[in-house]
């Protein structure tokens, strides 16, 4: 049996412009997105950590795209799992070009959505729990079990 051949990309991050909406000749639509996704580096020279941005072009189509379009906005967070696709073509020099083009096949606004606020427009959540009560230690009763009872 061959091996299966395997194209995924996942990432995760922030626009770093508003989505860019247009259609083909023929009605569909295309929306352009860039993403910005930042890689930490420690500096040789300072000893501290770093962010070193990275920014990828990201091409979505059909009914996907024009829900992009509508409900995203720069510096909003996503998450984005697509493939890669090469192309080739030649200028107008007649010079031979090739990219790598980034064709999501699902995209995720991350975020909680506003009523009204912002057209309407998903805003970031906060990572830290609104409550942390939850997760302080139960108290053990008179005479219970302890660690060490336990039969696992």
């Amino acid at each position: 049996m061959a091996a299966t051949n395997l194209n995924r990309v996942i990432i995760t991050g922030n626009l770093t412009r508003d989505p860019e909406l247009r259609h083909t000749n023929g009605g569909t639509a295309v929306c352009s997105l860039r993403v910005a996704v930042n890689t930490r580096r420690k500096d040789q020279s300072t000893g501290e950590w770093v962010d070193k941005p990275n920014y990828f072009d990201v091409t979505v189509w059909g009914a996907q795209g024009e829900n992009c379009a509508q409900y995203l906005s720069k510096k909003q967070p996503i998450a984005v799992d697509k493939r890669l696709e090469w192309r080739e073509w030649q200028d107008q020099s007649s010079n031979k070009q090739q990219s790598i083009d980034i064709i999501a096949d699902s995209v995720q606004f991350l975020g909680s959505r506003e009523g009204g606020e912002n057209g309407g427009r998903f805003t970031p959540q906060s990572d830290v729990p609104a409550d942390t009560a939850d997760f302080a230690q139960a108290p053990v009763a008179a005479g219970g079990a302890t660690d060490d009872d336990i039969p696992f």
